[in-house]
């Protein structure tokens, strides 16, 4: 490691091994090459003068890349696929002359954008999925577990844990419906030409349209695609990078929502991220237990949200058949992006798998707050033991208010149940009222809920997806 010039986090702190080389020059390279043969194989194939030999030749130096060679050349001509070009003839004498025949940069650089976001993608994919099961796993545990809601983070209506976590994995699988639909759509740009004419190959194929056609498929199949774009200028549309990085930035968003609730729930005292037993919470506050890594979800997630927005830019800025203002921003924004998200992701597996719920304190909070969520069916049960609903109703609010002011004012334990005993209208003991206090009475049909949304959604997407299950994440720091 250099201490004397700027490195990037996502490299150095937040990003894995498997993302950092998906978008390493060396995967980019070793890509051109490939596509190089593709290409040559496909002209072969329809009939240009290229040998087998040429071929093989290729084949022999499509991993060994000197690097020092192509470096030098691009010092001299300024041009980084010419100086790869060059260094792979100086390789291959018997093959250089026919290297990139009928290309443009495009082919190699358009190209190997579009395989580098599609792996990119599947381990994006891969993460994302070990993060959903990870939560339906802890949904399924607490499904049934009473806990306090809050709308407007008011206490509401209560509802369960594990009902909490199926509304984080619903989103989580929202983005893996969305990624799989854009992975999916995903083709080459092919070898199109400089404006997408695919003029080049019209003269070395003497106009013969019928082989051209041909052209596109073949090198798509080489490169494991289905297809490549039916029409492009010099460059696939920016279009793409736009959706690619919609989803990304979807599963930011998801990711945000999640690590914002862990954090309040870790203020409440209900429900903690995993805390290592040497970790250090503050430097001045020994006692604190920070909730770093939900903290990071979001700061990581809020960049990759904004970082959406380039591509955005970039495709609507592009001037006709192509510009060279769309390079620069998409060397930075794409393999950010991912890299951003693959550490979102990682911190997201780690927390959904360490998860510590505190269900005393949970109960607690809860029941202090129940009696006011309880009025309603004490009010019936008074209305059934002979009182008039309109008088009760209103006693409840009159009561409810004292109640209030006693917790808020003086800081006393909310007695609504014990002012209740104590009014005649209700015709209601104590043990009476206690009785309606079960928890489990107010949480409605979450359990339930969780249990069909697990059976009928989430358990069919993991075992769709079940080559991809038993991940586990390494955070750095």
């Amino acid at each position: 490691m250099s201490y004397d010039r700027y490195q990037s986090p996502l490299s150095e702190r937040y990003a894995s091994k498997e993302m950092q080389y998906i978008f390493s020059p060396d995967m980019k390279f070793r890509t051109w090459r490939r596509l190089w043969i593709a290409l040559a194989e496909t002209e072969k194939e329809l009939g240009l003068d290229i040998t087998e030999e040429q071929i093989e030749e290729l084949k022999s130096h499509a991993e060994d890349i000197n690097y020092d060679v192509a470096k030098e050349r691009e010092r001299i001509v300024r041009h980084d696929v010419m100086s790869h070009v060059y260094a792979y003839g100086v390789q291959c004498p018997k093959a250089k002359g026919i290297i990139h025949l009928g290309a443009t940069s495009c082919y190699v650089g358009d190209n190997t954008d579009m395989i580098v976001m599609a792996e990119a993608l599947k381990l994006v994919k891969t993460k994302l999925v070990n993060v959903i099961a990870e939560l339906a796993d802890f949904a399924e545990q607490y499904k049934g577990q009473p806990t306090l809601a809050f709308t407007h983070f008011q206490p509401a209506q209560p509802t369960t844990v594990g009902k909490r976590a199926a509304l984080w994995m619903q989103e989580f699988a929202m983005d893996l419906e969305d990624l799989e639909y854009v992975a999916g759509s995903l083709k080459l740009l092919g070898s199109k030409g400089t404006t997408g004419t695919q003029a080049s190959f019209l003269e070395l194929f003497d106009g013969d349209q019928e082989t051209i056609d041909k052209i596109d498929p073949m090198i798509a199949e080489k490169m494991g695609f289905d297809e490549c774009y039916p029409v492009s200028g010099q460059t696939y549309s920016r279009k793409v990078d736009t959706r690619v990085l919609n989803v990304l930035a979807g599963i930011a968003a998801s990711a945000h929502k999640f690590s914002n609730d862990i954090r309040l729930l870790q203020h409440l005292k209900e429900v903690e991220e995993p805390f290592e037993k040497t970790q250090i919470g503050s430097s001045a506050m020994a006692y604190k237990r920070n909730p770093m890594r939900s903290e990071r979800i979001a700061s990581l997630s809020r960049y990759v949200m904004v970082d959406a927005l380039n591509p955005a830019v970039t495709s609507a800025a592009q001037w006709f058949e192509r510009t060279l203002d769309d390079s620069a921003n998409k060397r930075l924004s794409i393999p950010e992006g991912f890299l951003a998200i693959d550490g979102i992701l990682d911190l997201c597996l780690n927390v959904a798998a360490g998860l510590v719920v505190y269900p005393k304190v949970i109960e607690k909070r809860l029941m202090a707050e129940l009696p006011f969520m309880a009025t309603e069916n004490i009010m019936m049960d008074a209305v059934k033991a002979g009182g008039d609903r309109q008088e009760l109703h209103e006693r409840i609010r009159e009561l409810s208010m004292e109640a209030g002011r006693n917790v808020k004012a003086e800081g006393l334990d909310n007695n609504l149940l014990e002012l209740i005993a104590e009014d005649p209208a209700f015709n209601l003991t104590l043990e009476e009222l206690k009785k309606a206090m079960d928890p489990a009475k107010y949480t409605g049909r979450g359990e339930l809920q969780v249990e069909q949304y697990l059976t009928k959604v989430i358990r069919p997407m993991l075992e769709k997806n079940k080559e991809l299950l038993g991940v586990k994440a390494e955070i750095h720091v």
